[in-house]
Formats: structure tokens, sequence, C-alpha cells
């Protein structure tokens, strides 16, 4: 078996990527629903509900502690990770797109530079509310309960 075999042979990732793929799902969807348009950078975008980035560190870890135990470093390590990726969400890159949004209002105020037809206007969606992550943990926590304990 060649390496990109064994990756798509390991549960836990695979799982990480199914819970990934239903949030960026539901983001579209959402979307859909509230504003009555297809929103093709939901696919792959950050930010927005639920949080793919919780969704995806919470299934892995949950995904590692169903496959090695809950006691186990692997465990540990991911959850750790998880818990890491999710306070970044809404600290580090929630302000972050608070300063770009911030700084696409001075620069269209002063009218200086047209942003909109440079596309440098800087990308304010990237980082996420405390419900949305915990939207995404719960998302990434049922996916792999149900993997792993459901089917």
């Amino acid at each position: 078996m060649n390496s990109i075999e064994q990756i798509f042979q390991n549960s836990a990732l695979v799982t990480a990527a199914i819970s990934w793929a239903a949030a960026q799902f539901i983001k579209i969807i959402l979307v859909l629903i509230k504003e009555h348009r297809f929103d093709f950078t939901r696919i792959t975008g950050s930010g927005g509900m639920p949080s793919s980035h919780s969704s995806f560190t919470c299934s892995l870890a949950t995904a590692v502690g169903f496959l090695v135990g809950f006691d186990s470093v692997a465990f540990a390590i991911t959850a750790a990770f998880a818990f890491i990726v999710m306070y970044d969400a809404t600290g580090v890159r929630r302000s972050a797109g608070h300063q770009a949004k911030i700084l696409n209002r001075i620069i269209e105020k002063i009218g200086k530079e047209d942003i909109t037809e440079t596309g440098k206007k800087l990308k304010e969606l990237l980082g996420h509310t405390p419900v949305q992550v915990f939207a995404g943990a719960l998302l990434g926590i049922a996916i792999s309960i149900f993997r792993y304990v459901v089917l």
C-alpha cells in the first residue's frame, strides 16, 4: 500500500475531513437560506457558522480517543491542539478580522485608493464568535461519535 492509500485508510483523518466538509456545507446552506445566494467562497473560506476548524480538530481528537483511548497521550495531544485552534479562532484571528474591517473602512473613507477595483481589500471574515466555535466543536464530536459508536 502506498502513502496516498495509507492516508485514505487513516480512519481518524478521514473522520476529521468529513467533519470539515460537513461544516463547510452547512455554511453554504446557511448563506443560501439567509441571503438567498450561493456563496462559492464558503466552500473553502474561513470564518462563519459553524467553525470548520473546530469541527475538524474536535472530530480528530474524538476519533483518536475512540481509536487509542481517551487516556492516551495521542488523545491528550490532539485535544490540546483542538483547544489551541479554538482559542486562536475566537481570539487572534477574530481580532485580525475586526482590524481588517476597520482598515478597509479607513481606506474607503480616505478615498485615495479604490480597493474594490485593485483587489487589495483585506479579508474581514477570519475568526469566529464563541458560538460558532462551540457549534463546530459539537459538530465534530457528533460526527466522530456517529462514525465510531453508531456505525
